[in-house]
């Protein structure tokens, strides 16, 4: 009976925190409340500490806040310079981001929509487990609004990364709508050899548990104007951090050259992948660590058939392991064979485990959820769910401009965009200043 009053009282304090007129309630309070203590204190300076909330105790505020979206948190902050300097305690916005990791996943979903007068915009949006309902984001940025070949490159502790592969590379927070445009490459735009052009051919982003800050990655290839191989004359690497807030270019080989996919670029196991072929055109996986910043190349399953252009490949997270689905690009009907890496890096642990299909009117897959639910672009730009355990397909009201979806498994946080915040090492016992 005990716990379950607590629980009660736990779900009207949050229930509370999250409404704006709670939160003005709240606001009137602490003023009300800093007047008696003066009055009592005879006006005396008090040592600064921080607060809670009257007499509720210290470890229940601290509760109900870790609890609180994002949005509420926000406005929170603007309560009293306690709450405030709470809110943004690095240790503090640490146990939120867990606490969402555990509790609050969902999939962020970017689309193209159509406006009246025909043209494409980007739209991105959130998909929750309860039902698959989904919320549309206010997010605003230019380049956002402009580009509608925008890609979405990546995630990394509430943090997406968007690009237009070309010049203009974009890291945003959703939930608190920051955003900041990196700064320009510190590659040249040519080379030391004449005549080569210079192309973005591949970015990343991710986070670097050495220096616990997330990093983008950026291949810059270099090509010839007549060229009949098919393959750069050189390829230069540079890296983002949040932890400097520039650019380093960094000497290394780059072992493989990137070679689209969709839905392939994957960001697991402290590493960024991309599909991409080797020197002597073998079809790899591409991974670049972000902690160690070396590449390494993976080989694609022995069973797999030299590449078919008319065959897609689109590389997923499933049950913790790295899954490859192969399918036909073309097709009324499409069967989807996925194979996992049971053991990262080996060849000989990939595995085939199933074959989806063949199903109709179903373009590629999007992104595993919920470990026994794959959700999946169909060919009129609408999103449907299929279980692979009852195998049965859904389709969800969710719709856009066909194939302009991509997928990330997603959390919401208070993580700045600007570097200001950086994950505590296993161990720190940074508190609150309580």
């Amino acid at each position: 009976m005990g716990s379950e009053y607590c629980s009660q009282f736990l779900f009207i304090w949050i229930a509370l925190f999250q409404s704006e007129e709670g939160i003005k309630c709240l606001m009137e309070y602490r003023v009300l409340a800093s007047l008696v203590i003066d009055y009592r204190e005879g006006e005396k300076q008090k040592e600064p500490r921080m607060e809670g909330f009257g007499d509720l105790p210290r470890d229940l505020f601290l509760e109900i806040l870790l609890r609180l979206p994002v949005e509420s948190l926000m406005r929170c902050k603007c309560v009293c310079k306690c709450w405030y300097t709470l809110i943004r305690n690095a240790k503090f916005i640490e146990l939120h981001l867990k606490y969402n990791c555990n509790n609050n996943v969902c999939v962020l979903l970017k689309r193209c929509l159509l406006t009246c007068l025909g043209k494409k915009e980007n739209m991105l949006s959130l998909v929750c487990s309860n039902g698959f309902s989904f919320v549309n984001l206010d997010v605003d940025l230019s380049l956002y609004k402009k580009e509608p070949c925008l890609q979405l490159l990546g995630h990394c502790d509430g943090v997406i990364c968007l690009s237009n592969y070309r010049d203009d590379i974009v890291l945003c927070n959703p939930a608190t709508r920051e955003s900041m445009v990196l700064p320009q490459s510190c590659l040249p735009c040519s080379p030391s050899i004449p005549n080569l052009i210079p192309q973005t051919s591949a970015l990343g982003f991710g986070y670097d548990a050495k220096s616990h800050h997330c990093k983008v990655v950026r291949i810059v290839s270099y090509w010839e104007e007549i060229n009949e191989n098919g393959l750069p004359h050189l390829s230069r690497v540079e890296v983002y951090s949040l932890g400097t807030g520039s650019w380093k270019e960094i000497n290394v080989k780059v072992p493989a050259h990137v070679w689209y996919s969709p839905c392939f670029e994957t960001y697991f196991n402290g590493s960024f992948h991309w599909h991409a072929m080797d020197d002597n055109r073998n079809e790899v996986i591409l991974s670049f660590h972000m902690g160690n910043e070396e590449f390494q190349v993976i080989p694609m399953p022995s069973f797999l058939s030299m590449y078919d252009y008319s065959m897609c490949r689109s590389l997923l997270i499933w049950n913790g392991c790295i899954s490859l689905i192969i399918y036909p690009g073309r097709g009324i009907e499409k069967s989807f064979e996925i194979c996992v890496m049971k053991e990262y890096g080996v060849r000989k642990s990939w595995t085939k485990v199933l074959t989806i299909g063949p199903l109709k009117r179903v373009e590629k897959p999007l992104v595993f959820w919920k470990n026994d639910e794959i959700l999946m672009e169909g060919t009129n730009g609408q999103v449907v769910s299929y279980n692979l355990r009852t195998q049965e397909v859904k389709d969800l009201p969710i719709y856009g401009v066909p194939k302009s979806f991509a997928t990330l498994v997603y959390v919401n946080s208070l993580v700045s965009v600007k570097g200001g915040y950086q994950m505590l090492a296993e161990g720190d016992n940074t508190d609150f200043g309580w």
